[in-house]
């Protein structure tokens, strides 16, 4: 395996992936704030936040781009489609388990369960991510197959 380029192309896909991400918050398709979510586990400051979830994100991203560049190794081939069959497993997995999972474990995001009591400042995201909008589950599915195609290519012309 090229260690150099699973790191390089890690990269580039995991920053177009957020940047597909930002853009669908920014053009009203999802309310979904992955930097900001990211970021206040690590801050409650929501500008602080955010500049911090970026660079979680990115370092999340180099780890699933790791895992993508062994699943390539396993299977002897590293082609868009195949990229782009593990970004679509790995975005249902995201919105089927890791987004509604968030609320259970994130300091300061409320739960449907947290009642009036509560001092989160983040919203649940529900099932599917659908409490940050209706097309919040296909966008992230569609980024998360976008990053696995640029993974693919990335990795087979190298």
């Amino acid at each position: 395996m090229d260690w150099a380029g699973w790191a390089v192309f890690g990269f580039l896909a995991t920053t177009a992936l957020t940047a597909l991400m930002i853009g669908a918050q920014l053009g009203g398709l999802s309310r979904l704030d992955l930097p900001l979510i990211l970021g206040t586990l690590l801050t409650p400051d929501p500008d602080r936040a955010r500049a911090a979830g970026f660079f979680v994100h990115l370092a999340v991203g180099q780890g699933f781009a790791l895992g993508y560049a062994g699943c390539f190794v396993l299977l002897g081939q590293a082609t868009w489609w195949l990229g782009g069959t593990l970004g679509l497993l790995h975005g249902l997995v995201a919105v089927t388990v890791i987004i509604p999972m968030l609320a259970g474990v994130h300091p300061r995001m409320a739960s449907t369960r947290s009642g009036l009591r509560s001092t989160a400042v983040l919203e649940p995201p529900g099932p599917f991510g659908l409490n940050y909008g209706a097309q919040t589950p296909l966008v992230t599915i569609a980024a998360h197959i976008a990053f696995g195609i640029a993974l693919g290519l990335l990795l087979e012309a190298h």
